[in-house]
């Protein structure tokens, strides 16, 4: 088990939207970029297509249509593709 005082950081998060209501702070926003492409992210994990579309919940045939351009990835999948190029170890440990 973590350390983590989840009740806390809860109300520490509440604290600050009051804060940033009254003017007082200004939230922590991210830029999340794009990803790169799903295919240079498959062949940076060093997967096969099979592999790559198991562990990204899709069909082979999805990720053809995404490496070919033919589709997008789209809400889950841009987060997981984020993960998989920010944090390849995760893809890794599951693999």
């Amino acid at each position: 088990m973590s350390d983590r005082d989840i009740g806390a950081e809860i109300l520490d998060g509440l604290n600050e939207i009051k804060e940033f209501k009254k003017g007082k702070a200004e939230l922590r926003t991210r830029q999340l970029s794009e990803p790169s492409s799903p295919h240079e992210i498959r062949l940076k994990l060093k997967l096969s297509q099979s592999a790559f579309a198991a562990l990204m919940g899709v069909s082979v045939r999805t990720l053809q249509d995404w490496e070919q351009g033919r589709r997008e990835p789209q809400g889950p999948a841009l987060a997981l593709l984020r993960i998989a190029e920010q944090h390849p170890e995760v893809f890794s440990e599951l693999h």
